[in-house]
């Protein structure tokens, strides 16, 4: 049997590695060719210690109590050298990828599709050579290369982990790099150069009710954080935390991939969303900004974990609105976009 382990690095770089059943994380790491910290590999010094979001584990009782004390590893904190996983696991590593010497990952696809939804938003569709290549958490984004260039950009996926098909949602800005080869070179067949999977904007275990803020085009992460909660109930998971989507967009044809959020509420009987339109001038039933449509019955006294992906001005308003309300989640998860660069920023 073997263990998927994710090593999420500082410098927001994520390596997975296969982990086989009673090795350490640190050698299944080595024999991988990452080069996690460490010096005495005996639980000795402390200095493999990560943490540990999400898994089960053996810790074992060969350790010292300074290498990681009693209330460290209460709080999840461990040592990867004596570290024996007994399922999938995602452990934060405390520095940067470049000082374990592992490298991004890198794989090649063919466009599959390229559609205009509206006319600010694409549909881009990669088929990627092979998907075993490529694993990532759902919400995190990869950087793809544009052809005839020299520049990549940097997109969430909106497919879930493990699709051979990866999909993401795009902005259309004129004149932009990502967005003319889009709208005036590409076609089926192109090839495609990606680098990651990248970004600490992924969910979590949902252990209280979620309360998820997409602004345009951050829409994609929810969609595929969507799309593994229903490969999750399939396999038999059920989570009954009430999950809540709020979408805006500045016009009411910028509403995209709205028969996806339907599909979402018909196969989880958790999850709920309502979209939000800016122009004045719409007849949408919801108007203004997501703050305006944050009502107590999605807050929950704040024993929420919110996930919000959108352009600054948008996390900026929702950071200011929770602050001038007194509320503070129990976790806050949130990813800034900008047209130019990569989706950055998680707390």
């Amino acid at each position: 049997m073997s263990y998927t382990i994710a090593l999420n690095f500082e410098d927001g770089v994520t390596r997975f590695i296969g982990c086989k059943e009673g090795e350490t994380v640190l050698d299944a790491a080595y024999r991988q060719k990452v080069n996690l910290p460490m010096d005495c590999s005996d639980g000795v010094c402390g200095t493999c210690k990560g943490h540990c979001e999400k898994g089960e584990f053996d810790l074992g009782d060969e350790y010292l109590d300074e290498a990681l004390s009693d209330e460290e590893a209460a709080e999840g904190q461990v040592l990867t050298c004596q570290m024996v996983p007994s399922s999938d696991c995602i452990i934060q590593i405390p520095v940067a990828s470049t000082l374990c010497k592992t490298a991004v990952g890198r794989l090649e696809g063919t466009v599959a599709m390229v559609e205009s939804l509206s006319e600010d938003s694409i549909e881009l569709a990669v088929d990627l050579d092979d998907e075993a290549a490529l694993a990532f958490l759902p919400g995190q984004y990869i950087h793809i290369d544009v052809p005839g260039t020299d520049e990549h950009r940097s997109y969430s996926f909106s497919s879930k982990p493990g699709d051979r098909r990866a999909t993401f949602l795009i902005r259309n800005i004129p004149e932009g790099v990502m967005s003319g080869y889009l709208t005036e070179r590409a076609k089926v067949g192109d090839r495609l150069a990606l680098t990651g999977p990248m970004g600490s904007f992924y969910l979590r275990d949902i252990t209280r009710p979620v309360l998820m803020l997409a602004g345009g085009t951050g829409l994609a992460p929810f969609l595929s954080m969507l799309e593994r909660l229903v490969q999750k109930k399939a396999e038999g998971e059920v989570n009954d935390q009430p999950i809540h989507l709020i979408y805006g967009v500045n016009k009411d044809d910028h509403l995209v991939k709205v028969d996806a959020l339907e599909h979402f509420a018909r196969e989880l009987d958790n999850f709920t969303y309502a979209t939000v339109v800016v122009d004045e001038a719409s007849e949408h039933p919801r108007k203004g900004y997501v703050t305006h449509h944050m009502d107590a019955g999605v807050l929950h006294d704040g024993d929420i974990d919110v996930y919000l992906c959108g352009p600054p001005p948008m996390v900026d308003a929702v950071l200011r609105y929770f602050d001038e309300q007194g509320i503070t989640p129990q976790s806050f998860y949130y990813e800034k976009f900008t047209p130019n660069q990569a989706p950055g920023g998680a707390a």
